[in-house]
């Protein structure tokens, strides 16, 4: 799972652990590949919404509902974790609530009258994914040794990618495109498609659990719930005057508020963009995901081995550069080929941008508050996540086009990119 030489010579439970840690990469994948972005998404917009322009603003509701949950819950959670050494409890919480959301869509059925149940669903998943990631990262600098934490990093986002890859050809294969159904399912009910939302949730328990089983959480200060929460909440507080102690750190959390804003609309909105602007069926559009998600972990894990080598800071910037790119020539094509070809190239550039900011705040965060740190990059990854969801939302209803409302996401790479650019640089490679 862990290609060789990727790390420095580790013992058995050491690499045990690595390999579990980046195992749940490919376990929580199926979850934003296909209810966020290639499946679940594209079917409330075809076939639960009233019509594709109002089911483009509703899950834009979705999204921008979760991205408050987020933004509310991932510091003080996170401050709790470090305080009462709980980070594997609380990821586990937040895995029970993406996996029992993700196996409720399968009552979203295709009439609007199941519109708000599928927002309800949508938004609680999402929130689940995105808190469970703040413990989740805040293990990195546990299993990976400080030289690698780069290339641990790069390479669990690649398998996260393959994850995703394998969840979307099972759902293809087994679910959407056999007619008659393998397992019986109603074509009619579209019980292909919903049935999606229970595979997720399948997926995420097999693959799961040994994170939970093998790798063992060091405890800073072990203190009772009671105590850690008190604590942690009043630790709060002190966040901004630790951020003054990592140069540059709160920059590149102001940096990444506004790029993961534009990368998180884009996973949110680019099915429904395929499906509403090139015409794209949903089977077609899990084919382009399958395709997307060779490309992105391939990038993933090419570009983790730049991360250890030049840094993280010009890992993310090349990487945004090419996105944004590649993203204005996506909103200006016609023909589906066009759209293939640019949108396979975009997406090896996607996962870099999201390990190289991991990695940068795993090297950087001081152990004693890492899950605090992770909360605010959590945070600052979602605080405004409303704000993307919502302009392109209202940029589509304003001008009756999904490519005017899409082109509201280039606007956050920009800005993201160009704070991230006057990011200091820390001495050694623990800080770059």
């Amino acid at each position: 799972m862990v290609p060789a030489g990727a790390v420095p010579t580790m013992s058995s439970p050491q690499r045990r652990a690595l390999v579990a840690w980046c195992l749940y990469d490919w376990a929580n994948s199926a979850f934003p590949t296909i209810v966020s972005t290639f499946v679940f998404a594209t079917y409330f917009v075809q076939a639960v919404a009233p019509d594709v322009a109002t089911g483009t603003a509703q899950w834009s509701l979705a999204m921008s509902l979760a991205g408050v949950g987020v933004a509310v819950l991932s510091p003080p959670l996170g401050a709790i974790a470090d305080r009462g050494g709980l980070r594997k409890q609380l990821l586990a919480l937040a895995t029970v609530l993406c996996v029992v959301c993700s196996a409720a869509l399968w009552f979203v059925r295709p009439d609007p009258a199941y519109a708000g149940l599928g927002i309800v669903l949508a938004a609680l998943g999402t929130v689940g994914f995105e808190v469970g990631t703040v413990f989740y990262n805040a293990l990195l600098p546990q299993v990976a040794p400080p030289q690698a934490v780069g290339r641990a990093s790069g390479i669990a986002w690649g398998i996260g990618y393959a994850g995703g890859l394998s969840a979307l050809l099972v759902a293809l294969v087994v679910l959407v495109e056999p007619d008659p159904s393998l397992l019986g399912l109603d074509r009619a009910a579209a019980e292909h498609v919903r049935a999606t939302g229970p595979l997720v949730a399948l997926w995420w328990l097999v693959f799961g659990w040994p994170l939970f089983a093998f790798v063992h959480e060091e405890r800073v200060s072990g203190l009772a719930l009671g105590r850690a929460a008190r604590e942690g909440i009043a630790a709060m507080a002190r966040v901004i005057p630790e951020l003054r102690l990592v140069p540059g750190s709160a920059r590149f959390l102001v940096a990444n508020m506004l790029y993961m804003n534009g990368l998180n609309t884009l996973f949110s909105f680019g099915a429904v963009f395929a499906a509403g602007s090139f015409a794209m069926s949903t089977a077609e559009v899990l084919r382009f995901g399958i395709a997307l998600n060779v490309t992105a972990g391939a990038g993933a894990i090419g570009f983790s081995f730049m991360d250890d080598r030049v840094g993280s800071k010009p890992t993310a910037l090349v990487s945004l550069a090419a996105m944004i790119v590649l993203g204005g020539l996506l909103l200006v094509v016609e023909s589906k080929a066009a759209f293939w070809a640019l949108g396979l190239a975009l997406g090896l550039f996607m996962g870099p941008v999201q390990a190289a900011s991991r990695s940068l705040i795993a090297r950087r965060a001081p152990e004693r508050v890492r899950a605090e740190f992770f909360g605010l990059f959590a945070l600052s990854g979602r605080v405004t996540s409303f704000a993307g969801p919502a302009l392109l939302g209202l940029a589509t209803l304003a001008s009756g086009s999904q490519r005017a409302g899409m082109a509201t996401i280039l606007l956050f790479l920009v800005a993201g990119a160009w704070l991230l650019w006057g990011v200091p640089a820390r001495s050694g490679p623990a800080g770059r």
